[in-house]
């Protein structure tokens, strides 16, 4: 029972740590690591929307067939 409940813990302190850890070497730009974060980061989103529009396009196309 305390081995489950202090993994969980442990999880979410960890979790922090990365987060944290994450945003100051984005904050400080530690060896451009912010600019690379941003432009993958943009990319991701160009990507997502794209998917989503064939997505929509898939579906509505199949429900014209029926």
């Amino acid at each position: 029972m305390t081995n489950k409940i202090m993994n969980k813990w442990l999880e979410i302190l960890i979790g922090l740590i990365l987060i944290v850890g994450g945003i100051y070497v984005w904050g400080i730009n530690f060896l451009g690591a912010g600019t690379a974060a941003l432009e993958v980061l943009k990319g991701g989103v160009l990507w997502i929307i794209l998917l989503i529009g064939i997505v929509l396009l898939l579906v509505g196309i199949n429900d014209l067939k029926n």
